[in-house]
């Protein structure tokens, strides 16, 4: 018994570890977002398309992060506890997966570009629907974790 709480511990240790870097990666994607739309009607144009071309990157990275490991790591909490995280769980992905579009779509239409004077107002109509999207994300993944995870912490899984 000892050992499986050792083992617990260890792995939900990990899982907490593993969400809180992911957070730390939303954090800097906060940054960087609000960087660029405090900023980005004023900067050169060779400037705005780095400033874009990094918010991409770590957008991406973000997103890719809470598909192929935050969310599998609380789907197995979820399975291991059993204690209805798994219908939990299929209520709120699909409107996560919603989310995701979005941002691939932003990700499609501005990464590496620079966008001409021209279109600074649609830019910043993009960002601004961004930065929506992003709060509502935020809020479901907030909300997975404090269910999935949080609500797990120091107990023993049901198949343990």
């Amino acid at each position: 018994m000892l050992e499986n709480c050792r083992n617990a511990k260890e792995r939900w240790g990990g899982v907490h570890q593993l969400i809180d870097r992911w957070l730390k990666e939303r954090q800097e994607l906060l940054v960087h977002y609000c960087d660029l739309s405090d900023t980005a009607r004023d900067i050169p144009a060779e400037d705005l398309g780095k400033k874009l071309e990094r918010l991409c990157q770590v957008l991406m990275d973000y997103t890719s992060a809470g598909h192929f490991e935050i969310y599998e790591q609380l789907i197995q909490e979820a399975r291991e506890f059993d204690d209805g995280g798994i219908e939990l769980a299929g209520r709120i992905y699909p409107r996560i997966s919603e989310t995701t579009e979005v941002v691939l779509d932003f990700n499609e239409r501005v990464d590496g570009r620079r966008p001409p004077v021209s279109e600074m107002d649609d830019l910043m109509a993009e960002l601004s629907r961004l930065g929506e999207v992003l709060a509502t994300r935020f809020e479901l993944e907030d909300f997975l974790i404090e269910n999935l995870h949080n609500a797990h912490a120091g107990k023993v899984p049901s198949s343990a």
